[in-house]
């Protein structure tokens, strides 16, 4: 399954870069593209545990810039 979310308050594209490596290394994630210029979060994981996953990549989030959250 692939989806995309929208990223609230993303301030840096530093901060995107990191969060976009780090949340390619969670296990379960197959791809993951997290873009400054559009605040755009896309996400490929297996359907029958993409909850999981994305709760895990919102703890990636977080770690890397507190401030910015995925709007769902």
């Amino acid at each position: 399954m692939r989806k995309s979310f929208r990223l609230k308050d993303l301030d840096c594209a530093n901060c995107a870069a990191k969060m976009e490596r780090n949340i390619k290394k969670l296990p379960g994630v197959r791809d993951a593209v997290v873009s400054f210029m559009t605040s755009k979060l896309t996400v490929e994981a297996e359907d029958s545990e993409f909850e999981a996953v994305l709760g895990e990549v919102e703890r990636v989030i977080r770690k890397v810039e507190p401030d910015c959250a995925i709007v769902r």
